[in-house]
């Protein structure tokens, strides 16, 4: 059966006393100014007479009537009377009581009417109701009020009960098997999920289950489903919140959410507890101005739960980040997250079996080739290869099919990494002419030089991602390392298309932006990081801060330093510059051929570009591949 996803352990009674703290002074707070606001309404209603003005006007009949209450007297005048005390204080007038034993005779005297209030003459009965009725009555209310709001919104006024949501296996409905690209990781895993399987047969020998485990990776790749994947194999409880719903205005909220989550774990052992995005409470406590108490009160409550669970009731802690080095040390120590699982993105066989997983439930023709797809998404993550799949599949019910093809599949990865294709953005003539010449420049390049990618594509056709045209180059095999000598000429590829500008039309455009920053950027790594440089030798200049986000490089060293390195970079590029130059002018007649065809086609296969070039070289055509690499983008500023 499957549980409520808002279900709340019972047992709560810290939780539920402070929930009645808080509604009893509420209403102790509104009983009294409900007192007061009443108080003071009637005495603007009534107005204040000397005890002689009273029995002035018994004695002249402008008295309709008399009530006695237990410390005044209540007079209200005739509707034709009009002393002139009373002319700007309405009707009803209150005196003092004083002990008069002629008042009675003389009120029957005059026709007076008098009564007394039985119920105000009792000080306990007056107090019951004006403040004991009044107070249950707002006390309840409220209540009510939030126990409705409770079950709606996780408690309004229970601000430190726990957000997370608790799933059963039979909710999260997914396993391992439903997770590719991620072999390591999940040998990691394993291991839990046998401990919470059978936990006597590690206690035997004296082991103690992992409290926690870190898992760290890029967006995307798969964290949260592994953590729901251990749950579904272990089939144990799946508890998951982000790190953000621990951090709230006040200050000890954070802290009441993470005593009541472990409190919540520990009631429904054996468990998994998953905090997603985990940095947003777990950032180092460096005592710098603009910090946090609030998130460093609710760490150290983190730290110290983590340190008292018990875990051989079955608990794990299970965490994600894609920024570890922010994280405080007392909490990646041994004894707290005592593993650190790197979710990095697949490889080859990785991303093919992602696109296996994603396409089970989708029609695919025979020519499907699965492997050539992932050969051409090379550094995508799980969620970037689901996109395309289903890219893919809309591609297909577009073209009026029943079945994804292999273009399909080519044409989603050009959606999810150019865009599609910007039919309204019609260039101009010689727009079109110097964008051919860009691209084909970039492709002759990549032909003519070693250790390069073959070239796979060549388009003029605008993308929305901003691209003007771009050259497609295809891996032929999955590489983890690059030379100095394939940086070297991937710089060449990338200066070649401003190179043949240059050459053609005598001046330069503005297309060439991302070109440079690509450029400057690898010229940059090589000497700064990757010690490829006869001037600093094997000295580390930058290094990397946030490698699973933007993976800024951050300086080293000191000014002087870095001046040096800019003059080295602004050589490096200026060579890679003058060698792209030598190639496209050594190869004036292919390159305009080349750029005609392209303007005529606006799109040509790497074949049909190395059948021409053939004709003017002595270079061997490689053979037909399928898919994108990192080719080139013309875009505009």
């Amino acid at each position: 059966m499957n549980e409520d996803n808002n279900k709340q352990p019972n047992g709560n009674k810290g939780s539920d006393a402070r929930i009645f703290i808080r509604l009893l002074t509420i209403s102790i707070i509104l009983t009294v100014v409900f007192n007061l606001i009443n108080t003071y309404r009637i005495l603007r209603q009534t107005t204040e007479i000397p005890y002689s003005t009273f029995i002035d006007w018994i004695n002249k009949d402008y008295v309709e009537s008399v009530e006695f209450q237990s410390s005044k007297i209540e007079v209200t005048l005739k509707k034709d009377a009009s002393p002139d005390e009373a002319k700007l204080g309405g009707r009803v007038f209150r005196t003092g009581l004083i002990e008069n034993d002629a008042l009675v005779p003389l009120l029957i005297e005059k026709n007076v009417k008098f009564s007394t209030p039985v119920v105000y003459n009792s000080p306990v009965v007056s107090f019951v109701l004006s403040w004991i009725l009044p107070l249950v009555f707002i006390f309840f209310l409220f209540r009510m009020i939030t126990r409705s709001l409770d079950g709606r919104m996780g408690g309004v006024m229970g601000v430190g009960k726990s957000n997370a949501k608790i799933y059963m296996q039979q909710e999260t409905g997914v396993t391992f098997a439903d997770v590719a690209g991620q072999d390591e990781a999940k040998e990691s895993l394993v291991e839990i999920i046998d401990y919470l399987h059978d936990p006597e047969k590690y206690s035997r020998i004296g082991a103690k289950q992992p409290k926690g485990a870190l898992l760290v990776g890029p967006p995307g790749t798969g964290k949260t489903l592994l953590a729901k994947a251990v749950a579904g194999e272990a089939k144990v409880t799946f508890m998951s919140l982000s790190g953000s719903d621990f951090v709230e205005m006040f200050v000890g909220v954070g802290a009441s959410r993470v005593r009541d989550l472990f409190r919540q774990a520990q009631e429904n052992a054996p468990s998994i507890v998953f905090i997603d995005e985990i940095d947003a409470i777990g950032k180092s406590r460096d005592n710098q101005i603009g910090g946090n108490d609030e998130r460093e009160q609710t760490l150290n409550q983190l730290l110290s739960e983590m340190d008292g669970f018990d875990t051989s009731k079955g608990i794990v802690i299970l965490a994600a980040t894609n920024r570890p080095e922010v994280l405080d040390k007392a909490l990646l120590r041994p004894g707290r997250f005592d593993r650190r699982i790197i979710v990095e993105k697949p490889d080859l066989i990785g991303r093919e079996n992602i696109l296996k997983v994603h396409s089970k439930d989708v029609k695919l023709g025979s020519d499907v080739d699965f492997k050539k797809i992932a050969l051409a998404t090379s550094g995508a993550v799980g969620a970037d290869l689901a996109n395309m799949v289903n890219e893919a599949a809309l591609r297909a019910v577009r073209m009026g099919r029943n079945e994804v093809l292999q273009e399909d599949l080519l044409d989603a990865v050009e959606v999810v990494i150019a865009g599609k294709e910007k039919k309204d953005r019609i260039l101009s003539a010689t727009e079109k002419q110097i964008v051919a010449y860009h691209e084909i420049g970039h492709a002759l390049a990549a032909a003519l030089q070693k250790n390069t990618q073959p070239v796979q594509k060549i388009t003029i056709v605008p993308r929305t991602m901003g691209a003007l045209g771009y050259t497609m180059q295809m891996p032929e095999e999955e590489k983890y390392l690059m030379t100095k000598a394939e940086m070297y000429a991937e710089i060449v590829v990338l200066l070649a298309g401003r190179s043949a500008e240059e050459i053609k039309f005598g001046g330069i455009t503005t297309g060439a932006s991302n070109d440079i920053e690509r450029a400057t950027n690898m010229a940059r790594a090589m000497i700064s990081m990757y010690g490829m440089s006869e001037t600093f030798d094997m000295m580390a200049l930058e290094s990397i801060q946030n490698r699973y986000l933007d993976g800024r490089a951050v300086s080293n060293c000191s000014p002087e330093t870095l001046a040096k390195l800019d003059r080295e970079v602004l050589e490096l590029i200026k060579d890679c510059h003058r060698q792209a130059k030598a190639i496209i002018e050594s190869q004036a007649d292919a390159l305009d051929e080349l750029a005609q065809f392209l303007i005529e086609k606006e799109t040509i296969t790497g074949e049909e570009f190395m059948e021409i070039l053939k004709k003017h070289t002595d270079i061997a055509a490689p053979e037909p591949q399928d898919g994108d690499g990192s080719g080139d983008d013309t875009k505009t500023q």
